[in-house]
């Protein structure tokens, strides 16, 4: 995940989310919907310093099904076709020295692999509940290993439907057999997360792909409450009242709800899997200093903490999660999130909890007109990398998303793997 924060883009609205609310600041970029091929790495210039690089390194890349963003290009596609378009992301990703791919392989309370919780993806064949005839998820682990890459199983915890129609689900989806599971909120459909069976249920459809397939971590976007929006209130009046007691106000509640998620969930990868990772990639701002003297010098308009109930600094200090990916898409110098302030600040929440930290990048605002005109520079994104080498917290990068590391317009993607990766390294 966010978003835009990217996630915003996600959302397939393409204006609220994790991309739209994912800057959750002032403004959003778009996210490019052309399929670009792999194309040249880009030739060093003249006065761009070279990094040895380190002998273990985060370098990745989102791979979004969600709306078809990445993959598959649409759907309905004949699964050969489907499976050559996964590919070629993968060895696109190789080709470009990453190391680790985060597949979304539940992006709407859906499967991409054949699950006794929830229906197959309509992203896959065009209809909800519909076998592709063949297991993405499957061959993505299996053809990601075989070229050396982690594949994370990426997971939407809560979010149902990008639409408020439940009539438009299966029949036999969980948000129909319980309704009463459901909170209809800004267009879209939410589990919700105050219910202690909703609770259990959303770990155990995650599960049950770490417990199938030989995934190398679970990895979490930036929803958990959605992302507020203006003039609409979240309906969990009913659950605060049966489940709200002892707490001193509803946020406080809210929180303990995502809590309980988190701490639960890497508890329960561990019995399945010990070697498992937990990573989660939450919108970048825990909560602006002026809020809370423990929070970063931002002034952003969205904070996880009282808005999303998401306490990120938390889960790091805590060491409930193997890692934390925050969404630092903003440019450095950019006056309400400045990448060059909020990288510090990660590194000093992340330095000895034994959390490891990745940083989330926008290539997707490379090139994009709309974004300001630092995102005009091909040499932006290697500038974060190169700043961010100095905080030994900082474990690598993550790229959003796929379509962006093929297509790379001004050649920002090209640059960084120029200037940073010149060989490959483990995760």
């Amino acid at each position: 995940m966010g978003r835009i924060t990217r996630r915003g883009l996600l959302a397939g609205t393409l204006a609220a989310g994790t991309a739209g609310a994912m800057n959750g600041l002032v403004t959003a970029g778009a996210a490019s919907a052309a399929e670009g091929a792999p194309g040249v790495l880009a030739t060093p210039g003249p006065a761009r310093p070279w990094h040895p690089p380190r002998p273990l390194e985060f370098r990745g890349m989102w791979l979004a099904t969600v709306s078809n963003l990445d993959w598959p290009s649409q759907p309905g596609l004949p699964p050969a076709r489907q499976e050559a378009e996964l590919l070629a992301h993968l060895d696109r990703a190789e080709a470009r020295r990453l190391n680790v791919v985060a597949l979304q392989v539940r992006p709407t309370a859906d499967a991409l692999w054949p699950s006794p919780y929830e229906p197959w993806s309509q992203y896959l064949s065009g209809t909800q509940g519909r076998d592709p005839g063949w297991d993405p998820l499957g061959t993505a682990v299996r053809e990601a290993h075989r070229r050396r890459l982690e594949l994370h199983a990426w997971f939407n915890p809560y979010r149902v439907a990008n639409h408020t129609d439940p009539s438009r689900l299966v029949p036999t989806h969980p948000a129909r057999v319980h309704p009463d599971w459901v909170v209809v909120y800004g267009g879209k459909l939410y589990y919700n997360p105050g219910l202690p069976e909703v609770r259990r249920f959303v770990q155990d459809a995650m599960l049950d792909a770490v417990a199938r397939y030989d995934v190398d971590a679970v990895h979490w976007d930036d929803y958990f409450y959605p992302y507020p929006v203006a003039g609409q209130t979240f309906d969990d009046d009913e659950a605060y009242a049966r489940y709200g007691a002892g707490f001193p106000d509803r946020a406080a509640w809210r929180r303990d709800n995502i809590d309980r998620l988190v701490r639960e969930t890497a508890a329960r990868i561990k019995q399945i899997r010990p070697r498992v990772k937990f990573g989660i990639s939450p919108f970048a701002v825990w909560r602006n200093a002026a809020t809370d003297p423990l929070g970063s010098p931002t002034t952003a308009g969205v904070q996880t903490y009282d808005d999303l109930y998401a306490d990120t600094r938390k889960w790091v200090r805590e060491h409930w999660i193997d890692y934390i990916c925050p969404q630092v898409y903003w440019n450095i110098g950019f006056q309400a999130a400045d990448y060059a302030k909020l990288v510090p600040w990660w590194d000093a929440v992340a330095r000895g909890s034994g959390t490891q930290l990745i940083i989330g990048e926008a290539l997707y605002k490379a090139g994009n007109p709309a974004q300001p005109p630092a995102w005009q520079d091909p040499a932006e994104l290697s500038r974060h990398l190169t700043f961010a080498r100095k905080y030994a917290s900082v474990r690598g990068h993550c790229f959003f998303s796929a379509k962006d590391v093929a297509l790379d317009p001004i050649g920002a993607m090209a640059r960084v793997v120029a200037d940073h990766y010149p060989g490959r390294v483990r995760p």
